[in-house]
This record gives C-alpha cells, sequence and structure tokens, in this order.
C-alpha cells in the first residue's frame, strides 16, 4: 500500500550555509501516529513547514496521497491539516465563523453537520458563538484544531500542540488524538514531552541537527535500545563502590544507600544473580532491590548525545 507521506532525500539549506535538512527520508502510513521528537533546532519545525508548503526545500521530493507538493500542489495541500505552534486566532470572530472560513478557504463547500460534527468532538460546541478572546489558552488550541480539521484532511500535523497548557488538559488532547486515529486520520506530532510519544504514537522517530537518527516502533524501540537498571538499596551507606564490585561498573547514589545496575535485557545473562551473591560476601545488608526499565526519554537523550558527540 502506498504511503499517505513519503519523504524522499529532504534537503534544506539557506544562503549562509546553514542546513536546516540533510537528507531526510520518511515513508508514513495510512491511519498512523508517528511522533517526531528532537530538541529546539533540530528541523521539526522546518520539515513539516516544507512538507506543508511553507518553505521550499533545497531538493528531495515529498508525496502526499500520491500527490507532489510542489507540481501537484492543490490536491496535496487539501489533504493536509496543520496546527502551528503559535496561537494566531482573530480576537473578535466567533469560534464557528472561524472553523467555517478555514473550511472555505480549501475551497470545500459549505457543511454545517461536519462542522457540527469537528466542534463536538473538540469539546467546542457549547463555545461556538463565544469570541476567541473570551477562551482559555487551551481553548484557543482546540480551535486550532478544528480550524486544520475543517476541509476533513487525511493528514494532520500537529507542531507542539500541548505546549503550555496543563497535565490535565494535555490528556484531554491525546485523548483528541486517539479519536482522530479512529476516524483514519494520520498523524505527525512534534513534542518535547517525552511522555506523550510514550502515550499516544505507534512510531517515534528521532531528529537532531536536521538528520532523521532514527524511526521505529515504539515498542520495538524500547526493547531494542532499552535497558533495565537494578538498584540495591543497602541499609547502612557508602562512601565509596567496594573494590570487590568494581568489575560491575556500578553507580553510587541517593547519599551512598543504593548501588545502580545497569544491564541488557536481550542479554543471555544479565549477572544480577552473582552481583547479589557478591555484594553479600563484601558484608553489605541489603534493604531492597529494585528493577527499573529505561525510559523512552533515556533512549531520546542517549541517541541525542551520540550525535552531538559524534559531530562535534
Amino acid at each position: 500500500m502506498q504511503p499517505i507521506l513519503d519523504i524522499t532525500d529532504l534537503r534544506k539549506s539557506y544562503g549562509d550555509g546553514f542546513e536546516a535538512l540533510k537528507g531526510v527520508s520518511l515513508q508514513i502510513a495510512q491511519g498512523e501516529i508517528i511522533a517526531l521528537l528532537g530538541p529546539n533546532g533540530a528541523g521539526k519545525t522546518t520539515l513539516i513547514s516544507t512538507v506543508c508548503g511553507i518553505t521550499t526545500a533545497t531538493s528531495g521530493t515529498v508525496t502526499v496521497g500520491g500527490h507532489d507538493i510542489i507540481s501537484d500542489f492543490r490536491a496535496a495541500r487539501s489533504m493536509i491539516g496543520l496546527v502551528p505552534q503559535e496561537i494566531n486566532l482573530e480576537p473578535f470572530e466567533k469560534v464557528i465563523n472561524t472553523v467555517r472560513f478555514s473550511r472555505g478557504l480549501f475551497g470545500r463547500s459549505a457543511d454545517e453537520a461536519a462542522i457540527e460534527k469537528i466542534l463536538r468532538q473538540l469539546s467546542l460546541w457549547d463555545k461556538r458563538n463565544n469570541q476567541i478572546r473570551e477562551l482559555s489558552g487551551g481553548m484557543k488550541r482546540r480551535v486550532l484544531i478544528a480550524k486544520a480539521l475543517s476541509h476533513e484532511p487525511r493528514l494532520l500535523f500537529l507542531d507542539e500542540p500541548t505546549a503550555g497548557v496543563d497535565v490535565e488538559l494535555r490528556k484531554d488532547m491525546w485523548e483528541i488524538v486517539e479519536g482522530l486515529k479512529a476516524d483514519g486520520v494520520t498523524i505527525v506530532l512534534t513534542t518535547h514531552y517525552i511522555e506523550e510519544a510514550e502515550a499516544i504514537a505507534d512510531r517515534v522517530g528521532v531528529i537532531a541537527k536536521g538528520e532523521l537518527l532514527l524511526v521505529e516502533d515504539k515498542a520495538r524501540l524500547m526493547a531494542r535500545m532499552g535497558q533495565k537498571q537494578l538498584d540495591v538499596q543497602l541499609s547502612a551507606p557508602l562512601e565509596n563502590v567496594p573494590e570487590a564490585l568494581a568489575s560491575y561498573d556500578l553507580t553510587l547514589c541517593d547519599g551512598g544507600r543504593t548501588l545502580t545496575y545497569s544491564y541488557d535485557t536481550r542479554a543471555e545473562r544479565t549477572g544480577i544473580t552473582k552481583l547479589l551473591r557478591d555484594v553479600s560476601e563484601a558484608g553489605l545488608v541489603l534493604r531492597d532491590v529494585v528493577t527499573r526499565q529505561s525510559s523512552l526519554e533515556d533512549i531520546f537523550v542517549g541517541l541525542v548525545h551520540e550525535e552531538e558527540e559524534a559531530t562535534s
């Protein structure tokens, strides 16, 4: 099946020689949710802006639903919805008129039933006759999504959609995204919130300095690259790791009361049994033993750090 979004060797350079995108290639299937993670300046917004026709690529190709974004711009753009980072709405316009206007910009005929469905889906129906200036910041973000969905796109870009909103509203937004996916909308999400990617994405992409470092199934990524950590909690604090335990590369933390041991979940042997025996033989008294899985944040930070070291 043809991907709904097909990006091949996309590059964007500026006159001063700065490369914002360095040969990015990415294919996204219909109905997927993919999260793009990366620090500020990584190229996330440039990538989205290029696909949406806001920025022109230096080279490379992009098709949306089989339509080239340059030679078949109108057909490609009609399939795309964009929710930008910035809230830029007409403050004195009513919510419903704002959404109607956006639908008209794409040449779609008036359809009050479609507008009502979108506003209800985003819990905006009761606010439909309110002026934008009367809404909270979170509600204004919902209006941005409603505008982006007004022409019934099949590919939706959410550029930092929950930036600056509280945790409760952020979770509400996650539910909205899940609902859109159920309707068959493909979603590309950029975010600084690692938990957002863990909560709702099917695949995760990591981008840094204009390069896509990887794109992988979220669960497979964590299984492949994640490590587990064993926290050996002691009854009495230590000043240093005992010489007898030096070969384990342990980290002493929690004021000397915890020895942390990292191990690969894919290894044939974890070494935990031998470690605990050696801890006992070293005369240390255990208070508790706790294991924890590396988070997506740990993996993300590690990948970006590796990239920075490789290019420094």
